[in-house]
């Protein structure tokens, strides 16, 4: 079996993308290859200046126009509150979306709350992408993307 490389996937000219976490790591890395396949991506981060950062790194490192497709939002999964700014301001700016990637989240924090009293990563890695997923849902559902993946392109 190969390695499955970013070629393999399929272009997505004209789709909108939600990424979370997209800072650094996994997250950074699945915004850049989205936006290299032509999506408009959304960097939702906790801190904004590194989500500026990881912007500048996405655009330095791909296709010319890249910028354009590039934003970036405030997002602390750790914040109910903050998760349900995030989808309503989204929903004022946008009025589709195609692709949510839940990607954040903290990994063996010592042990400490959300601001909402949940256990802190329970409640940012599943209690806060279910909020945002729920309250994201009518916009899923309206672009009609609903269900289907991305999937490599067979050669």
């Amino acid at each position: 079996m190969s390695n499955w490389t970013v070629e393999q996937m399929e272009r997505v000219d004209g789709k909108i993308a939600i990424v979370t976490g997209a800072n650094s790591g996994l997250g950074l890395e699945t915004a850049k290859a989205l936006v290299q396949k032509g999506a408009k991506v959304i960097l939702a981060v906790r801190d904004r200046s590194k989500g500026e950062e990881a912007k500048k790194q996405i655009v330095s490192q791909t296709a010319e126009g890249a910028a354009d497709n590039l934003a970036v939002m405030e997002l602390n999964l750790g914040s109910l509150v903050s998760v349900k700014a995030f989808a309503e301001s989204y929903q004022q700016s946008y009025d589709r979306l195609d692709l949510l990637i839940n990607n954040a989240g903290v990994m063996i924090p010592p042990y400490s709350t959300t601001e909402d009293g949940f256990e802190l990563q329970f409640g940012t890695n599943h209690l806060g992408h279910f909020a945002l997923t729920g309250l994201l849902l009518p916009v899923l559902k309206k672009t009609g993307t609903w269900g289907q993946f991305l999937r490599p392109t067979r050669k």
